[in-house]
C-alpha cells in the first residue's frame, strides 16, 4: 500500500537526478565555450528517463547466470546494474547551429537558454517531491 503512495516520488526522484546530471552537462559546455575543438554536448532527457525508470527497450533485463540465480522466481524483475553516471545513449552532441573557426560547437544563447529552463524544471520536480512528502506526512500523521 506505502509503494503504491510512493510510485510517484520514486519517479520524480530519478527524474531529480537526470536534470542534475544534465546541469552538469551544461554546465561543462559553458566552461568548455571558448575552448578550440570542443564538442558541446547534451542529455536526452527522454531516453535518460527511458533507462532509469527499467521502461526502455534498450535496458533489457540481466540475463547472465549469476542475474538468473540471484532471482527466487521466474516473474520476479532482475536487479539492473547501477551507475553513477548515465549511460552514453542518454548523451549526445549537440547541433552546431553558428560554425565557429576553431571547432567549437558551444552556442552561448543555446547553452543559456537550456540551463534556465533545466534550472526551472529542476526547482518545478523539487517542489512536487516536498508536496508530495508533506501530503504523505500529513495523511499518516492523521491531520
Amino acid at each position: 500500500m506505502f509503494a503504491n503512495m510512493t510510485n510517484a516520488l520514486d519517479f520524480h526522484a530519478k527524474a531529480l537526478v537526470v536534470r542534475a546530471e544534465r546541469q552538469r552537462v551544461i554546465a561543462s559546455n559553458i566552461a568548455n565555450a571558448d575552448t578550440p575543438g570542443y564538442a558541446g554536448r547534451d542529455v536526452n532527457f527522454k531516453d535518460a528517463m527511458s533507462a532509469a525508470t527499467g521502461t526502455s527497450t534498450a535496458t533489457l533485463p540481466l540475463t547472465s547466470s549469476a542475474a538468473a540465480q540471484s532471482r527466487t522466481h521466474a516473474n520476479h524483475i532482475a536487479l539492473q546494474a547501477s551507475t553513477t553516471s548515465m549511460g552514453d545513449s542518454a548523451l549526445a552532441y549537440t547541433t552546431q547551429s553558428q560554425p565557429a573557426m576553431d571547432g567549437n560547437s558551444v552556442d552561448m544563447d543555446r547553452e543559456r537558454a537550456n540551463f534556465v529552463d533545466n534550472s526551472v524544471r529542476y526547482e518545478a520536480t523539487l517542489r512536487f517531491i516536498n508536496g508530495q512528502s508533506k501530503t504523505i506526512l500529513s495523511a499518516i500523521q492523521g491531520q
